[in-house]
């Protein structure tokens, strides 16, 4: 098996600067301190040398870090953020993020199940479990995990994207991030980190494939515009003849009770003919003549030797006669 010191990249440079910096400068300030107290020079170089030996061991962890101590390239301890001095040459301390971080899957060409080329972009997002066990299988059982997860990602959306038509991955993007997230945390398991989520950033066909998408879409939108428009005429059209139907309706109806009223009257000016006025038509004639004239405001032109008081006489006789 591989040591820690492989698996792990090395300190940053302004780290190691930092603490050959801080162990000079302390040698530095210690040597001039003897040397002004004693004028043995040897006995001067020692005390500087082991000072700056021990300033060589200090270390400072964050919390965002979790810590794992090798001595001679076998694990010694597990620690958290905090101070610590390690024994130059023998020991080495390598610490571990534990934050949140995102890896981009890199983007790739898919053929997909219809025989299209998508260019497809995905991000993965994890980070290492801040507990021992998570840490050190984090650095022992898998080399640089950020570009396992990257790959293995990639190999994931190709077999799943690759059993989709095109235009059924641009409409399940939740479905391929679930199953990746899932394929993902199954293969990681091992490997001391956790997966926080999958995010599918892109599905680009081909740029003429998009152009066909694109009319295509386009004429969908005219189409349901057209049968909108149609739809909404028929509607209208449908509730003029409506009206009309009830307008109509309304006209026959009021035809109708017209002709039944005057049925009716008819009715009973015969019935009242029959039975006040039987053997008598010439004073019916001059009651139905009187009566229009009187309603139509119009002049009345009385028979030779007729007087108007026997007229009205008869009409009020005939009319008292009809309202028994």
């Amino acid at each position: 098996m591989a040591t820690l010191s492989e698996r792990i990249p090395s300190p940053s440079s302004f780290e190691r600067t930092s603490n050959v910096v801080l162990a000079i400068a302390g040698a530095f300030l210690i040597a001039v301190i003897v040397w002004f107290s004693t004028e043995n020079q040897i006995y001067t170089i020692a005390v500087a040398l082991i000072v700056g030996y021990l300033l060589l061991g200090v270390r400072i962890v964050r919390p965002t870090h979790r810590v794992l101590i090798e001595f001679l390239g076998k694990f010694q301890r597990f620690g958290g953020p905090g101070f610590y001095w390690v024994l130059p040459g023998f020991q080495k301390l390598y610490a571990v993020n534990i934050t949140e971080k995102m890896v981009n899957a890199t983007r790739q060409e898919i053929i997909t199940a219809d025989n299209l080329n998508a260019t497809v972009d995905a991000q993965v997002y994890f980070k290492v479990k801040d507990d021992e066990v998570n840490v050190k299988r984090s650095q022992y059982n898998v080399y640089n995990y950020e570009d396992q997860i990257v790959n293995l990602a990639r190999t994931t959306l190709r077999n799943i994207i690759g059993t989709l038509s095109l235009k059924s991955a641009n409409s399940e993007r939740s479905r391929i991030n679930d199953e990746l997230g899932k394929v993902l945390k199954t293969e990681t398991q091992s490997w001391g980190i956790e997966i926080v989520r999958t995010e599918l950033k892109e599905i680009m066909p081909p740029a003429d494939v998009q152009d066909t998408m694109n009319k295509v879409v386009k004429a969908e939108n005219e189409k349901i515009a057209a049968i909108d428009f149609a739809t909404a005429r028929e509607t209208e059209a449908d509730g003029l003849r409506r009206a009309a139907i009830k307008q109509a309706e309304g006209v026959k109806q009021a035809k109708i009770l017209e002709a039944e009223g005057q049925a009716e009257a008819i009715r009973l000016v015969n019935e009242a003919a029959d039975r006040f006025f039987i053997g008598n038509a010439q004073k019916l004639k001059s009651l139905e003549v009187t009566e229009s004239a009187l309603k139509t405001n119009t002049k009345i032109v009385l028979p030779e030797g007729q007087q108007i008081v026997n007229v009205i006489g008869e009409l009020a006789g005939s009319k008292l006669g009809l309202q028994e």
